[in-house]
C-alpha cells in the first residue's frame, strides 16, 4: 500500500507561506516530490482548524483560499472529525496524563491527541502512515510521526 502522510500544522502552514521563505520553499518541493512518487496526503479536519483560525487572525484570505483548494484537490484528502475519533481522544488524553506524559496543558484542547486519534480511527494499520510534523515529541508517543523534513 502507498504509504499515506497526514500533514501536521507546521508543514500545512508552510505549503501555504509566500514564495521566497525558504522553509516554505523547502516544504513545497517536498511534496511535489511525494506526489510524484505517488504518495497519499491527508489534511485532518482538526489541523485545518489549528492552521485557519491563524490564517483567519492575520487577515489571509488568499492562504485560507489555498488552502480550501488543497484539501479538496484529491478525493478523500480532507479527513474530517467524527464522535469516534473524539471519544478516542479523551481516552488518549486521560491516559497520557496517567501516565504522566500529557502533551498538552490540562486545560488546553490538545490538537495532538485530536490529530492521533482521527488517524487510529480511520481503519488503517499505523505501518500505513506517518504524521509529518515539526513536532515529533508528543505525537510518536501515539502514533508515527516524523520531521516532515526526514519523510
Amino acid at each position: 500500500m502507498t504509504p499515506i502522510i497526514a500533514l501536521d500544522s507546521g508543514p500545512l502552514g508552510s505549503l501555504f507561506q509566500r514564495r521566497g521563505v525558504q522553509v516554505a520553499d523547502e516544504c513545497r518541493t517536498w511534496l511535489r516530490r511525494h506526489l510524484a512518487a505517488g504518495r497519499r496526503f491527508i489534511v485532518p479536519e482538526i489541523v485545518d482548524y489549528e492552521l485557519r483560525r491563524e490564517l483567519l487572525r492575520l487577515g489571509n484570505a488568499a492562504a485560507v483560499a489555498d488552502l480550501d483548494a488543497f484539501a479538496v484537490a484529491e478525493p478523500d484528502r480532507y479527513l474530517p472529525l467524527n464522535t469516534v475519533s473524539l471519544r478516542l481522544a479523551a481516552e488518549l488524553w486521560a491516559d497520557l496524563r496517567k501516565q504522566g506524559t500529557p502533551t498538552a496543558d490540562r486545560h488546553a484542547l490538545d490538537v495532538d491527541v485530536i490529530l492521533a486519534s482521527q488517524l487510529l480511527t480511520t481503519g488503517w494499520k499505523t505501518t500505513d502512515f506517518v504524521i509529518a510534523t515539526t513536532n515529533v515529541i508528543h505525537l510518536a508517543r501515539v502514533v508515527p510521526a516524523e520531521q516532515w523534513q526526514k519523510i
